[in-house]
């Protein structure tokens, strides 16, 4: 039987370069600085622009200037107007820089204007062009024409969608730049020979791209757990199953099944509430501990709860289980419902608006004061 619990602002510069300067904070101070660097007017004027325009440490500064150097503010001033001019806020512009100084040198015109508008030609909207630049800057090392341009292709092929293929992307843009035969082709035909559906793998594909990042033995090895733990091969579950078993190392995922024992729970009713919502093993373990603790010290609801609708831990507790709560044992106190008209877990998963639909529902002149109760609840949460 399956062991379940053992798995796993610079001289000389420009006026154009004035306008993208930032406001970060002075040096620490001039003594400390001199301490530890060569004087403010000795930095080399790559440092000082990193420094002033964008709030680079001196460390980091001085780091950055051994792979990226330039005397006048010409270049990069026009990389930096190009981002604005595409809708990059300053904070994303800083980000870029920071994580890849080097894009200072590049030409603007020629190198990374034709990869920002191949994206918008893809429907991806300035906005998101700027989330996908931020997130991974490294994307603009690639060449259009020898990477972007054929994974692109690559992906929209795939999914049969080019919008399919932008949502992927979005996802995680690191999927440019991977070699897909030899971290997604064998990846798919993996899933294929366990029978998965192919509409289900490419969700997962679409959806969570970061999963076919691992070498193919480690990926065979999660496809081959999630098979012993019972998870049908035809039901969504199971490629969710796949991303959450994927997404976590040994020791976090031990980490997080001993929290849910600490409640009570054994390894036959994790395994159940697993196969129910993957996504329990997903979230933080200090949240797992605060539901818990809630259903079984402040409810008395139990660990079972939890069981029977895993997915509850994926709600805001003080947002919503602790104010909805509140309103359903003011029903219950007042007589108004029993167990037999609606669970407690029915109001937890359902929509704010449903929610209020069916709880004022009960009794008119009960209302106002569930409305208080539940307002005072929320209150509280902000």
């Amino acid at each position: 039987m399956f062991k379940f619990i053992s798995r796993i602002s610079a001289r000389g510069a420009s006026p154009a370069h004035n306008l993208y300067l930032f406001q970060i904070q002075p040096f620490s101070s001039s003594l400390e600085v001199k301490s530890k660097h060569k004087s403010s007017n000795q930095y080399s004027f790559t440092v000082k622009y990193l420094i002033n325009s964008f709030g680079f440490t001196p460390e980091k500064a001085l780091s950055a200037s051994k792979h990226v150097k330039f005397e006048t503010p010409d270049k990069p001033d026009s990389v930096v107007a190009l981002f604005k001019n595409h809708g990059f806020t300053r904070t994303q512009i800083s980000t870029v820089i920071k994580k890849f100084p080097s894009v200072l040198v590049c030409d603007a015109k020629k190198t990374l204007l034709p990869k920002l508008q191949f994206l918008n030609s893809k429907r991806v909207s300035s906005t998101d062009v700027a989330v996908i630049v931020s997130t991974s800057p490294h994307v603009l090392k690639c060449s259009l024409k020898n990477v972007i341009i054929p994974s692109f292709d690559f992906f929209s092929n795939l999914l049969q969608s080019e919008e399919k293929a932008v949502a992927a992307i979005k996802r995680y843009s690191g999927i440019f730049w991977v070699d897909h035969q030899a971290q997604v082709t064998p990846h798919i035909q993996v899933l294929r020979e366990a029978n998965v559906p192919e509409a289900n793998i490419m969700y997962l594909l679409m959806k969570q791209p970061r999963t076919f990042m691992v070498k193919i033995g480690r990926f065979r090895e999660v496809v081959e757990e999630v098979e012993k733990m019972g998870f049908n091969h035809l039901r969504m579950s199971f490629v969710s199953a796949v991303h959450a078993v994927r997404a976590l190392s040994k020791s976090t995922w031990d980490k997080k099944v001993e929290v849910y024992k600490k409640w009570g729970l054994t390894d036959d009713e994790f395994l159940a509430a697993f196969k129910k919502y993957p996504g329990c093993v997903k979230v933080s373990e200090n949240k797992i501990d605060e539901l818990m603790d809630f259903l079984v010290n402040k409810t008395g609801w139990g660990s079972s709860f939890f069981v029977r609708r895993p997915e509850v831990v994926s709600l805001s507790l003080e947002k919503r289980i602790v104010p909805r709560n509140a309103v359903y044992q003011a029903l219950w106190s007042k007589g108004l419902i029993t167990s037999k008209d609606i669970r407690l877990e029915t109001l937890l998963l359902v929509s704010e608006t449903r929610f209020l639909e069916k709880v004022l529902s009960y009794q008119e002149e009960a209302a106002p004061e569930l409305l208080k109760l539940y307002k005072e609840k929320l209150d509280l949460a902000k």
